[in-house]
């Protein structure tokens, strides 16, 4: 018999501020434990030393994690220009140097490239797999490794600020498994003086933005008190980007069975889009004719 999960069966969105060093799995077993929750994940993962949004997902929220996954994100970043290293950040080993500086025109110049739907090659040091292998592994363990490159979409790519010659600030939004550290390097190399990120903060993910996050520290603070279950965001904050439906009576006790269940309201025929009823969410699905066909029951 399997083991009964302990903890409490509280469902939501937690708007973590990150700060540089744990890694995002860290960061979630820190919430699950403040929050003494059974179940937490996140929606898209933070370098150890990236900071910003990580939005947590607890209980019957983790459903909707891929909603949030697939959505847009910005990033706001610096780029150290004349020098390339084996992580394409700061952390890493220096692998060439270049006393060449871009100017402000240059770099505005190059970024357009990098914009639209792109393909880029991920760090060598990065959760990639090969052959079932994470490619960090294997390029910590001194093994040549070669990655594919990968589609992606960036929506913008914007010069904010230059510092000094060997720094220029950048925000890009983006889709779904985008590597602010290929784009730093990439950028170097296209502009002929080499570059790897020094910061790089997330800003906003979805419909989780960086201002109403909270720090790891308050976190920690409210650990165990009901004070920290009121900066909890409600499930339905994930499904931000699908249409909402409203379940009838009959329809509800069908949806919550995982049967097609009927609904009002307007949406296009084979459309995803999430119900409610009685003010939860019940169930997303494909909509069908007066009907949604459920892929995910909420329990709630």
């Amino acid at each position: 018999m399997a083991r009964k999960r302990k903890g409490r069966d509280i469902s939501g969105w937690l708007v973590v501020d990150k700060p540089a060093g744990p890694t995002s799995t860290a960061v979630v077993n820190k919430v699950r434990w403040a929050l003494d929750a059974k179940k937490a994940g996140h929606a898209g993962t933070l370098d150890p030393d990236a900071t910003g949004v990580l939005a947590v997902a607890l209980g019957e929220a983790t459903k909707t994690v891929p909603y949030i996954t697939d959505a847009l994100k910005a990033y706001v970043f610096t780029v150290r220009f004349g020098a390339a290293t084996n992580t394409d950040d700061a952390e890493g080993e220096v692998l060439e140097t270049s006393d060449a500086r871009p100017s402000d025109a240059q770099i505005e110049a190059a970024l357009p490239g990098f914009v639209g739907d792109i393909q880029q090659v991920p760090p060598r040091f990065s959760a990639v797999k090969i052959d079932g292998e994470r490619a960090y592994k294997l390029a910590r363990e001194g093994e040549e490794i070669e990655l594919a490159a990968r589609d992606l979409y960036v929506e913008s790519l914007t010069l904010l600020a230059r510092p000094d010659p060997d720094h220029a600030v950048l925000e890009m939004v983006c889709g779904k498994g985008g590597y602010v550290r290929s784009i730093a390097r990439d950028l170097g190399e296209g502009l002929g003086c080499l570059g790897h990120v020094r910061e790089l903060r997330r800003v906003w993910s979805g419909p989780f933005d960086v201002e109403e996050a909270i720090s790891l520290a308050l976190i920690e603070e409210l650990a165990k008190d009901p004070a920290l279950d009121a900066h909890l965001l409600p499930v339905e904050v994930g499904l931000a980007d699908l249409e909402e439906m409203r379940a009838t009576v009959a329809g509800a006790a069908r949806l919550k069975n995982g049967n097609p269940g009927q609904v009002l309201g307007t949406a296009e025929y084979g459309e995803e889009v999430w119900v409610s009823h009685d003010g939860q969410p019940l169930a997303v699905g494909i909509y069908r004719g007066g009907e949604v066909h459920p892929s995910r029951v909420f329990n709630l």
